[in-house]
């Protein structure tokens, strides 16, 4: 009797905790973001910072955004359940900044001013380049705020002790989540309207610093825990994961192997290699990295943010194998499965064990699960913050300044404009957010990059190093990517199909593989390469300004 009351103090306690912390959070970025406003007084300062962050501040911010809630609750939980198979996504997500420094971010930088479209509308048509770019980039952008919100909505059911059969202030589990989407949805909305770029940058930064901190800890107690022994950490997760040998070892989730099933098998080693080429090539076609480019003064200090974030980045990313395999080794498999089907709870949930471990009993346990939430919470609104800017920015700027105002807006128009399709974009993320809470957060993220990758990033390579290239090419390669990746996973085991889809009651799906990215990537280059000659246009002088331009930052804002 005396165990249970002391258990009920604790997630009292917890509650109490968390929601204080995040209140202080949430009341200190806020305040920057007030702030902030006042400083914001242009379509620069509102759409690029002004331009006057350092590369280091850059580097931070893009790790801030970069390191989202499928960093830190979906990796954790892919390698908390899948071993192996699970680390793919940090190798991935990782290898993918190299891709991005070497072709897209200094380049970016000197041709362009606030959105990817500044780019691709330089030496063609403006106005179907720029509405293709806007729909890529809205696209993209809900794509990945659905992951944050889902993260976001598991959290909060783990934060309030509120499990299938318990409520919290008369809500079940199923509108608790929804409640929690609701209000981060809310948040983003304000922290981009009111703060714009200058805002969210600095929400980022602190956000940056909070992660690295709250996953230095953990993992940390993690080795303390198995003596910095690494052979009994990996024994412990293996044996309590409930795989035995195979948690350590590839091709539980991915590259299965199914015995007297050729196919099966075949289709589970492409999905692997389509989530590899996915992940990669990604990051270099996600709107709210790429526009992080045009913060900073100098094509130098934008290529020294990548530096700064790939460092940042790739500690963090190292940080979560400590995180998913100690949480398969203290927690186990079955304890996450029950709280969060999908693994998205297995940081915060190793966060409570560790606790309980080393600030003693169920008090220490609500401590620490309080401390590392209200990091994930800081993480999941800096990242939507950072998203929403982006898809508003390029629905503002891109369509309707130069498509539906022929660049006649004035710019308080446009940042008007900004302001109201953040509204607009945040309202239909949190409506689609409520369907896809089956779903693990690092996967839908995976999804994103596919999408990313098949539309925008053939559309920025052709444009940078295409001589030959031109609007309808540029058209072309932007809808035929975008759209090839979307019909395949609506027709995908993601969406039905599948126990775990979002709608696992029905059944339409006929493209076998989870990840569309074999497919959509190569399919939006060719489009790119079919549209460009099919039409007669093209304009070599207009290429050969860019190039110059791109390649010393001469005449860039």
């Amino acid at each position: 009797m005396n165990t249970v009351l002391a258990a009920e103090a604790g997630s009292t306690t917890a509650r109490n905790l968390t929601i204080t912390l995040f209140l202080v959070f949430v009341a200190i970025t806020l305040a920057i973001t007030v702030w902030a406003s006042r400083q914001t007084k242009t379509a620069t300062d509102f759409y690029a910072g002004g331009r006057s962050f350092s590369g280091f501040q850059n580097g931070m911010a893009i790790g801030g955004d970069y390191m989202s809630a499928a960093s830190f609750l979906g990796i954790a939980g892919i390698i908390a359940l899948y071993g192996y198979d699970g680390f793919l996504y940090s190798i991935g997500f990782l290898v993918a900044w190299l891709v991005a420094l070497l072709l897209v971010a200094e380049l970016l930088r000197n041709s362009g001013r606030y959105t990817m479209a500044d780019v691709l509308a330089f030496r063609m048509r403006q106005r179907p380049v720029r509405t293709a770019a806007a729909v890529s980039t809205i696209t993209v952008s809900i794509f990945y705020l659905l992951a944050q919100m889902v993260g976001a909505g598991a959290l909060v059911a783990l934060l309030l002790g509120i499990k299938p059969g318990t409520t919290f202030l008369g809500m079940d589990a199923d509108t608790a989540k929804v409640a929690t989407i609701i209000m981060v949805g809310a948040l983003m909305i304000i922290y981009v309207t009111v703060g714009g770029m200058k805002g969210t940058t600095y929400v980022q930064i602190v956000k940056a610093f909070l992660l690295m901190g709250g996953a230095l800890v953990m993992t940390l107690l993690v080795l303390a825990k198995y003596k910095f022994n690494l052979s009994s950490l990996l024994g412990d997760a293996a044996s309590a994961s409930g795989k035995g040998a195979a948690f350590l070892e590839p091709g539980l989730r991915y590259g299965v192997e199914t015995p007297g099933d050729a196919l099966k098998t075949f289709y589970s080693k492409m999905d692997l290699l389509s989530l590899g080429i996915a992940l990669v090539l990604g990051t270099a076609g996600l709107p709210h990295i790429l526009i992080r480019f045009y913060t900073v003064p100098t094509a130098r200090a934008a290529r020294k943010s990548v530096l700064w974030a790939i460092g940042i980045i790739g500690a963090f990313y190292l940080l979560t194998l400590a995180l998913g395999f100690g949480a398969a080794a203290i927690v186990g498999g079955q304890a996450i499965t029950e709280q969060d089907k999908a693994g998205n709870t297995a940081a915060p949930q190793l966060a409570e064990a560790l606790g309980v471990d080393f600030l003693g009993g169920n008090l220490g346990g609500a401590t620490l699960l309080a401390i590392i939430a209200a990091v994930a919470f800081a993480t999941i609104l800096a990242v939507v913050a950072g998203l929403t800017l982006a898809s508003s920015s390029s629905l503002a700027h891109d369509f309707y300044a130069n498509v539906v105002k022929k660049g006649e807006a004035s710019e308080r128009q446009e940042v008007n404009v900004a302001r109201i399709s953040a509204l607009v974009i945040g309202a239909v993320s949190i409506v689609l957010s409520i369907f896809a809470q089956n779903l693990n957060v690092a996967f839908l993220v995976a999804l994103a990059f596919a999408v990313a990758a098949s539309g925008n990033l053939p559309a920025i390579l052709y444009s940078l190093f295409w001589k030959r290239f031109n609007t309808s090419g540029a058209v072309w390669a932007i809808y035929g990517g975008l759209l090839s990746a979307v019909l395949l996973v609506f027709f995908s085991p993601v969406v039905s199909g599948a126990p775990t889809a979002m709608f696992p009651d029905h059944d339409w799906h006929w493209f076998p593989l989870s990840n569309p990215g074999i497919i959509s990537i190569p399919f939006g280059f060719l489009c790119g390469w079919l549209g460009t000659i099919l039409s007669k246009e093209s304009d070599e002088e207009k290429y050969a300004e860019l190039e110059v331009r791109s390649l010393t930052g001469a005449g860039a804002h």
